[in-house]
């Protein structure tokens, strides 16, 4: 199982990421069956919002190595959460690694609690933050996405909310995100909608504008001999060779 059974509470969907024997990492099947999901809560008019959410000590891990997804498909499921007509909302408690990233870059509120932490690892695999860049450039600081993007460092909530990645960062998630879950429920469908079209607007023309190359130069990436010696290494709990 990749994706927990649908919760329902009050009009709020929670979608729980549930792949813990790979740290809910990207793979093509919960790629999939998260699309699936978050087109099924679009077309329930009985859905007011959606929360993604994790099992485990991860929320999501970023691709799953051994059973990467498309970099199209990924851009598809992360253009979806950004483009649904109703707000998403994440629940982080835990790990967020690489392509993780831009699941929570492409929600529209985030929450994390103390143990959450936060990396872009992709640059010490030999690959790059590409496709997730499209949900995460227009929302984080330019100078924090500099250092974090070349480092690979990891950061804790506190600075995730500092340079624009999380919304709200607290001792316990639930309660922090009480007033956000009952701001959504007292709005209107429409209001709802057409609010979150005008703060979405310059994500959805990043998606517009650079998806094609990005696709394009992660697939060239994931291809060139750097990342297979890096994804070697990850895999053998090793060092790569270029590490001084």
């Amino acid at each position: 199982m990749t994706l927990a059974p649908v919760a329902h509470d009050r009009g709020v969907t929670m979608l729980t990421l549930d792949s813990p024997a790979n740290r809910n990492a990207l793979s093509a099947r919960l790629v999939g069956e998260l699309s699936e999901a978050l087109a099924g809560c679009a077309d329930d008019d009985s859905v007011r919002a959606v929360v993604l959410t994790h099992t485990g000590n991860t929320f999501c891990a970023g691709a799953d190595l051994t059973a990467p997804p498309e970099p199209a498909a990924f851009v598809a499921l992360m253009r979806a959460i950004v483009a649904l007509p109703k707000p998403v909302v994440a629940r982080v408690t835990g790990h967020v690694r690489a392509g993780g990233l831009g699941l929570l870059g492409a929600c529209d509120v985030s929450a994390a609690g103390p143990d959450a932490t936060f990396a872009l690892t992709e640059s010490r695999l030999g690959l790059a933050p590409a496709v997730i860049s499209l949900p995460l450039l227009p929302r984080l600081d330019p100078r924090a996405a500099s250092r974090y993007y070349l480092t690979g460092e990891r950061f804790d909530a506190a600075e995730a909310v500092r340079i624009g990645l999380v919304s709200i960062a607290g001792e316990d998630v639930d309660k922090a995100l009480v007033p956000v879950l009952d701001g959504l429920r007292r709005a209107s469908p429409q209001g709802l909608a057409a609010s979150k079209e005008l703060v979405t607007a310059s994500v959805l023309r990043s998606f517009d504008s650079h998806a094609e190359d990005l696709i394009a130069r992660s697939a060239a990436l994931f291809a060139s001999d750097d990342a297979r010696e890096g994804m070697t290494a990850f895999l053998e709990r090793r060092d790569p060779s270029w590490v001084l």
